[in-house]
This record gives C-alpha cells, sequence and structure tokens, in this order.
C-alpha cells in the first residue's frame, strides 16, 4: 500500500484549514483507489500570529495521520517546502497550499497519471488569473518570459508549487540544499519527466495574499539570480558598449575642438550623460551585489529553517 505525504505550507491560514482538511479528507475518502492508501498531512506552520498552530494541533490530536512542523519564526514559504519535503515519508509526495486555491478534486487524476509509470511528476498550471490586479499579471507573465529567455532552466508560465512526486524525485530536490531557494526552478532543474495538468485560476477561499509586489518583485530576482548569470553579461556588454561610445565621442570632440576651435558647450546635455552612466554604473554594480550577496549568505551556512515544535 502506497504512503501518500501531502506537504502543506501555511502562514496565517486559520480560516482556511478547516475547510482544508475537510475538502481533502472528502476527495480521499471519497476515491474508490485513493481510499486504499495511506496518507500523512505534513503541515508547516511558518511562523504564523493567528490561531494556525493551535488549530493544526487541535486536528493533529484527533487525526493521527496529521503532523506539523512549527518554525521558530517565518522564514518564508521556501524553507517551509523544504521542511515539509525533507520531514514527508511517502512514497509519494504532493505539494499543495492550504487556501484552496490548489483544487484538491485533481488529486485522484494526479495518482492515477503518476501511477502509470510514464511521469515522475504531475504537476498543475493556472491557464488565468482571473481575480489578480491586472498589472501583477502583465509584470508576472513578463518576468516567465524573460526568465526563460535568459536562463537554462525553463519555468512554466502559470505553474503552481501544486504537484505530485515520485519519492526519487524529492529525494533529488532534497540534495539541492542551498540556502537561497527558488523551488520552482528547482523543479526543473531535477529534471524528471512531468505531466502538466491545467485549470482556470481559482480565488483563495479566504483572506489576502501574503505575496505583496514587493515580495513578488524580489522574489522574482531570486529566480532569476539563482538560475541566470546573464544579467553579469550584460551588464558587462552595457559597459563595453558605453566604453565604445566614450572613446568614440572623445574623438569627435577634439575633432570638433582643432577644426572649430571651440568646445562643445551644453552644461545640461553633460550632466545628462554623467547622470546616466553614473545609473548604469549603480545598476551594473547593484546586480553584480545581488551574486556576492547570495554567495555571502550561502558561505554562512546557516539553516534553511528552526523548527520550535513538531509532532514527527
Amino acid at each position: 500500500m502506497d504512503l501518500i505525504s501531502i506537504v502543506i505550507p501555511c502562514l496565517n491560514e486559520e480560516k482556511n484549514i478547516p475547510i482544508y482538511f475537510k475538502e481533502v479528507s472528502k476527495v480521499i475518502n471519497g476515491d474508490a483507489e485513493l481510499s486504499n492508501l495511506s496518507f500523512e498531512l505534513i503541515f508547516i506552520d511558518d511562523g504564523s500570529d493567528d490561531k494556525t498552530l493551535e488549530l493544526i494541533k487541535k486536528l493533529s490530536k484527533e487525526h493521527e495521520q496529521i503532523k506539523f512542523i512549527s518554525f521558530s519564526r517565518n522564514f518564508g514559504k521556501e524553507a517551509a517546502i523544504y521542511a515539509g519535503l525533507k520531514n514527508s515519508s511517502g512514497d509519494f509526495i504532493i505539494l499543495m497550499d492550504a487556501d484552496l486555491q490548489d483544487p484538491p478534486p485533481l488529486l485522484p487524476q494526479m495518482y492515477s497519471l503518476i501511477k502509470s509509470g510514464a511521469y515522475d511528476c504531475v504537476a498543475t498550471r493556472r491557464t488565468s488569473r482571473k481575480g489578480e490586479p491586472v498589472i501583477r499579471s502583465v509584470l508576472t507573465r513578463a518576468f516567465y518570459k524573460i526568465m526563460n529567455m535568459i536562463s537554462e532552466t525553463k519555468v512554466v508560465d502559470g505553474a503552481r508549487d501544486f504537484r505530485l512526486m515520485t519519492r526519487q524525485m524529492v529525494n533529488s530536490i532534497l540534495k539541492l540544499s542551498e540556502y537561497n531557494r527558488f523551488s520552482k526552478g528547482i523543479f526543473s532543474w531535477v529534471g524528471f519527466e512531468t505531466k502538466w495538468l491545467e485549470y482556470e485560476n481559482i480565488e483563495r477561499h479566504d483572506g489576502e495574499t501574503n505575496w505583496s509586489f514587493w515580495k513578488l518583485l524580489i522574489y522574482a530576482i531570486e529566480g532569476i539570480t539563482s538560475f541566470s548569470t546573464t544579467p553579469l553579461y550584460i551588464s558587462t556588454i552595457i559597459g563595453i558598449v558605453f566604453s565604445i561610445l566614450a572613446v568614440i565621442f572623445m574623438i569627435i570632440i577634439i575633432i570638433r575642438t582643432l577644426l572649430f576651435g571651440d568646445a562643445v558647450v551644453g552644461w545640461a546635455s553633460t550632466m545628462s550623460v554623467i547622470l546616466f552612466l553614473g545609473g548604469i554604473q549603480l545598476f551594473s554594480i547593484g546586480i553584480l551585489g545581488q551574486y556576492i550577496s547570495k554567495t555571502y549568505l550561502e558561505t554562512k551556512n546557516r539553516p534553511i529553517y528552526i523548527c520550535k515544535e513538531t509532532n514527527l
């Protein structure tokens, strides 16, 4: 009998956890194939400041298949995903959110596909972004296009973390114990045969997303710098181009002075050029700083998360 581990990262999900457990249980018990399997649900409390942990503890006392890990503080969803995968013991591992944006009714189809032996992972992607602000949707699509243009690791547009993986694939993911984590890229980087299931976007059952525009921007930069060094080449090319242009302008100024006897005038234009080049320099230094900071954090060898309490 297969053991299925369901990993659920949680941050302030007190209103969603009861209905999530109800919906997942309904699917598991209502499907002929899934009802004959063993399940463990691993909730990862990522430093919630509401009653999330309290509700998880209550459920764990009522249902022995419910496990939990509580962090000492908020370490982020990437750390929660890693903790859940690391502490899972199932033959197959499901990763999904507690807000019901990852539809439980897809679980039977996902399990049937992976049991066919043709796939190592059954992943999901949204075909629409209904309910999201227009600007956020446009910028998100732009990120996927840029990411796939400059990186050899391809990330599917609309890909969710909601997926079912074999133990072999999860073990491969856990070998990548880097501190700066971008799971969507890691899932793709390790390879393995993946089947994609598409569905219309589903809005959160309750509450608001913890992903602000600023957090998403940082996450996008994290993804790009984790799986591509192209930005470094871009800054180098920009530097070379402007150095060549500077030499050309110097020659033009010298020739003009020799022929016409006056230097190029125009304080405003000169300052504009100086400020523009200064901006390019700071931009390039910023790119370099991103890679240096990632190296700096990795060399510290800090733990990805700290567990405060668990029943595992």
